[in-house]
């Protein structure tokens, strides 16, 4: 299997920083930066950029609600069509610093409680990766397994990779289950290891009520804001490569 190793990352502010950047860059393959809406400023987006170019990391932009109170974890009622607009505006910015440094963005993605909104409103994701597409018709978009996002993406021929966590728990029907209830963060670093074996030799997950289910991804994400994130992305590679598999970056899906 080729297996992109992924990461949300730049989730800072101003003096205020989460997540350890640049040790994160040295072990995955692609990372979506924060854009300033939910996290993130010019300085950490270009810093962040910067790292991808001399690690060799695909650049891709971490789209959020205008939540930086929140941390883009609180829902809001927004209506679709200018969330669209938002997104479109956090991409170009990204896109803007990461040519100043002689790089692209390369793939995007929704963070936090897009992933809440989309499920009572599949018109989120129809509208975000609308502007993604606008933004540029060959994005790659890496999308939760079963999310609205992922129908999309394939019904509109989108370049989609499939993509589940290292770090979540998910429920009977392959969604997140919400960080507000128990056991919902994996940060055992056995467990993280027993899911990517599991996924690695049969492309399933075990949800929390033991339910084994079937996933198309080929893409796995750690949050940098997980206790103890790098050596979980440490785990998630050494898996990888231990059971004989490539780490590839999203950019490098298509070729």
């Amino acid at each position: 299997m080729n297996i992109d190793i992924n990461t949300d990352l730049g989730e800072g502010y101003g003096k205020w920083t989460l997540g350890d950047d640049e040790a994160m860059m040295e072990i995955v393959s692609s990372a979506n930066v924060a854009c300033g809406f939910h996290a993130g400023d010019p300085i950490i987006m270009h810093r962040n950029a910067e790292l991808a170019v001399k690690h060799g990391v695909a650049l891709g932009a971490h789209i959020g609600v205008p939540d930086l109170w929140g941390f883009g974890r609180v829902a809001m009622d927004i209506d679709p069509e200018v969330m669209g607009k938002v997104a479109l505006y956090q991409i170009g910015a990204l896109a803007a610093i990461a040519a100043s440094v002689g790089c692209k963005v390369t793939h995007a993605s929704g963070h936090g409680a897009l992933g809440m909104m989309e499920r009572s409103n599949p018109a989120y994701m129809a509208n975000i990766y609308g502007a993604f597409r606008q933004f540029d018709p060959d994005i790659i978009v890496a999308a939760s397994v079963f999310s609205s996002g992922e129908h999309y993406a394939r019904e509109n021929s989108m370049r989609c990779v499939g993509k589940i966590f290292a770090d979540r728990s998910y429920d009977d029907n392959g969604q997140l289950v919400s960080r507000k209830l128990p056991d919902a963060m994996i940060t055992d670093l056995g467990m993280v290891r027993e899911r990517m074996e599991q996924f690695l030799s049969d492309s399933t997950v075990t949800a929390l009520s033991g339910k084994v289910i079937k996933v198309d991804a080929n893409c796995v994400l750690i949050h940098s804001d997980t206790q103890g994130a790098v050596e979980i992305a440490r785990m998630v590679r050494d898996t990888i490569e231990k059971n004989g598999h490539n780490i590839v970056p999203l950019d490098k899906m298509f070729n």
